[in-house]
């Protein structure tokens, strides 16, 4: 606290005197409170009461006389020092030579008054406690400041340079105490977050962020490094973990943070981490390099489906550095003129016609050749570059379709596959009405193919998309369908023309009685609900026969063809329109 002979009304100065006369202590408080200073103060003699003293309570200032029965200001002062305490510490004495006090300030001592001057005492008093107050403000910044720097906001935990900076002071002292440096840098990044921020909000994802960061600081041991690297990733470093059955153990012991549901008013989330695991020495002795290689092997984590952990290995620099390269020639994979479409028919049940076709982005490398597609399309919604391809299918898609209308076949659909990506953003009405306007289809003539799991991040957005797509006239259809969410709810609430039953179902039909049971169910369901049902995957004639028992209206699948070019699509449209010889 900061006190001046202006404020008299403020709490008064807390003062430790060191004095071994208590006359002079109370003479001392008496004169200051006639001028306006008042004190609270205890008396101390001793180096040991002192020390007490300073540990026991908080003081504004230390006021001490020089000459005591085996006790001096300069050891005093030294107490002062060893107790870390920054008080202004001035030296009232009646017997001091001018040489001493010199001596003195240069030691630390802030002022030197003789006894009796109480009129130099006030303004003395006042400004070193300024200046301490100056001083406690400096502090108090350059700790908020490292705070900003070293930890994150909202979790408290350290951030990435703090984490850096204490497994980097490990490793080197390590090194230097000769020692086998041994340890496990882990990194956790939680698998499918930006749902979380999507349907609750962001406030919500905040929230489970530091449900998480609790978590892991309860089941971590103090010798654990635990930081939030940023977003929804963690970082771990185990000292004196050295092989890889150890690190697994830790693996699987940082997995059971996440067992058990995550609450958020009242609703239970279950969220799986994908983590990343590089080994010190084999994987590194710098802290950069293990960061970096941790982050490669969680990221193959994820994208195997995330749930699990791996450990990092050198092959995998190799597919990154492939993935990099891919996904710069993906950017510009529109502008070149490299994307082609495939179209896969659709043929109805009664007529065995095709009435349809699913629209399929191939690309053409100019130095691999063909990339398959599920090498590039998973690079594509990771980077975004998704909502640029789809604009392309869908416009070309929609032209083709028009010349097929053009050539004479003019009861030919195209269906297009919406990402989630896609689909959660307000453009996508802007695309389609576009597309329309620009090649002159009709809008009942394009079907917007959308997962189930795209259809349920947030339903309420969702069911006011497809509304809109339907008020344009266009058709939408459930695609992989029972392999999602499978909710009978939302297939009443949305506007779904048609289901898809997943080739999974559709490839075991005549030999799974349980794929039989569901893929009856979804018929029934469909037609109890006025919906079509589409079956991909066809290869066999069994499969046939089974599925139009059940009354499914439509195939698809590589016993009508595999994916096709349009002029080949044409030709089977043209031939199957031949009149018969």
């Amino acid at each position: 606290m900061t006190q001046t002979a202006a404020t008299t009304t403020d709490a008064p100065i807390r003062a430790l005197v060191v004095d071994d006369s208590e006359d002079d202590a109370f003479l001392l408080k008496a004169e200051l409170a006639q001028r306006g200073v008042a004190i609270d103060y205890r008396r101390v003699d001793s180096e040991l009461d002192m020390a007490a003293a300073l540990a026991a309570d908080d003081w504004d200032l230390v006021i001490s006389d020089h000459n005591m029965p085996g006790f001096d200001a300069l050891a005093a002062l030294e107490v002062l020092k060893r107790s870390g305490r920054d008080l202004p510490f001035i030296l009232h004495s009646g017997h001091i030579s001018d040489q001493l006090a010199i001596s003195a300030m240069y030691d630390g001592v802030h002022d030197v008054i003789p006894k009796g001057q109480y009129e130099r005492m006030v303004p003395v008093i006042e400004r070193e406690l300024r200046g301490a107050a100056a001083r406690r403000a400096v502090r108090q910044a350059d700790d908020r400041i490292q705070q900003l720097s070293y930890f994150d906001k909202l979790s408290k935990l350290p951030n990435q340079n703090l984490f850096c900076t204490k497994v980097s002071d490990w490793l080197d002292g390590a090194l230097q105490r000769g020692r086998a440096v041994r340890g496990a840098l882990f990194v956790i990044d939680i698998d499918r977050f930006l749902r979380v921020n999507a349907s609750f909000g962001y406030e919500s994802g905040n929230d489970i962020i530091c449900q998480i960061s609790v978590r892991l600081l309860e089941v971590l041991q103090s010798d654990v490094v635990l930081a939030r690297l940023g977003g929804d990733e963690f970082g771990v470093f185990v000292p004196g973990i050295g092989e890889r059955a150890s690190a697994e153990v830790f693996a699987r012991w940082i997995s059971k943070v996440f067992e058990a549901p995550f609450m958020k008013d009242g609703i239970e989330l279950f969220l799986t981490p994908s983590i990343g695991i590089a080994l010190v020495p084999v994987d590194g002795t710098q802290v950069y390099d293990l960061l970096m290689n941790a982050e490669t092997a969680s990221a193959q984590v994820k994208r195997r489906g995330g749930n699990g952990f791996r450990f990092y290995d050198r092959t995998m620099n190799a597919a990154s550095a492939e993935r990099v390269a891919l996904e710069a020639d993906l950017r510009h994979a529109v502008e070149r003129d490299e994307l082609f479409l495939e179209f896969q028919p659709v043929l109805e049940a009664a007529s065995g016609r095709i009435v349809s076709a699913e629209a399929l982005v191939r690309w053409n490398h100019p130095r691999l050749g063909r990339v398959p597609p599920d090498r590039f399309i998973a690079i594509a919604d990771e980077t975004g570059l998704i909502v640029e391809i789809g604009d392309w299918v869908l416009n070309e898609a929609a032209r083709r379709c028009h010349a097929w209308h053009e050539a004479g076949f003019t009861d030919m659909n195209v269906s297009v596959n919406v990402s989630a990506m896609q689909f959660g953003q307000p453009r996508l009405l802007e695309s389609v009405r576009d597309t329309l306007a620009r090649t002159g289809l009709r809008p009942g003539c394009l079907m917007l193919e959308i997962t189930e799991s795209s259809l349920m991040q947030d339903a309420e957005s969702t069911a006011g998309m497809l509304r809109a797509l339907r008020n344009m006239g266009v058709r939408i259809s459930v695609d992989d369908f029972g392999t999602g969410y499978s909710s009978l709810s939302y297939l009443k609430r949305f506007p779904i023309d048609v289901i898809k039953i997943d080739k999974s179902f559709v490839r075991d039909l005549c030999t799974d009685e349980e794929d039989a049971a569901i893929v009856r169910a979804i018929i029934a369901l469909a037609h109890s609900m006025r919906r079509s049902t589409i079956a991909e995957g066809v290869e066999t004639e069994a499969q046939i026969e089974l599925l139009k028992r059940e009354r499914c209206e439509y195939f698809q699948g590589y016993y009508y063809g595999r994916p096709m070019a349009f002029a080949q699509l044409l030709e089977r449209l043209e031939s199957q329109d031949a009149p018969v010889a």
